[in-house]
């Protein structure tokens, strides 16, 4: 897998909202507001989509991000954009997963965002067998270190899938 980003611009495209409130399973209407969120689980990352009145008392185990979004129309341009605070926001809260996968997930998110110049690289170290980059966010002083998982073909087959899920390329 390149380390190159896919794209220049300032914010990554979603894939389409589910259409459905994965609390209420009500269909969510053209232009209506709702909460999107990312949740971690075993097997990754998932997509939910939450109607604005079920969002309060919608169970947030595990949810790592969530943004506001309104509905596109049927016709609309067929991708949604993220922009780049959300995927910032999002390498913060991954800082201690201990799964490989989402430790793989995280790697290449960073590699993403250092790509757009909005994660900076210090330096390298190796502590017990572990490849571990020390990283900033730009415009924060604090240093954060990034565990390089020296992800297998399959390991980053499934990174590439979460992503399409997640940040999909498509224009």
């Amino acid at each position: 897998m390149s380390s190159t980003a896919p794209t220049k611009t300032n914010d990554f495209s979603l894939a389409r909202p589910h259409g459905t409130c994965a609390a209420t399973h009500e269909p969510i209407q053209p232009e209506e507001h709702f909460i999107t969120a990312l949740r971690e689980s075993p097997q990754g990352f998932e997509r939910l989509d939450i109607k604005l009145a079920a969002w309060e008392q919608f169970d947030r185990t595990d949810i790592v991000a969530f943004w506001k979004m309104t509905m596109p129309k049927a016709e609309a341009k067929k991708k949604l954009l993220v922009d780049d605070a959300v995927l910032c926001d999002l390498l913060e809260r991954l800082a201690d997963v201990d799964s490989v996968e989402k430790q793989c997930f995280r790697f290449v998110l960073a590699l993403i965002l250092m790509r757009k110049r909005l994660v900076i690289y210090e330096n390298t170290r190796f502590e017990n067998g572990k490849e571990i980059w020390t990283m900033r966010l730009k415009g924060k002083e604090s240093p954060f270190d990034l565990i390089d998982p020296k992800p297998t073909d399959e390991q980053i087959a499934a990174v590439k899938d979460q992503l399409g899920q997640i940040l999909s390329e498509e224009g």
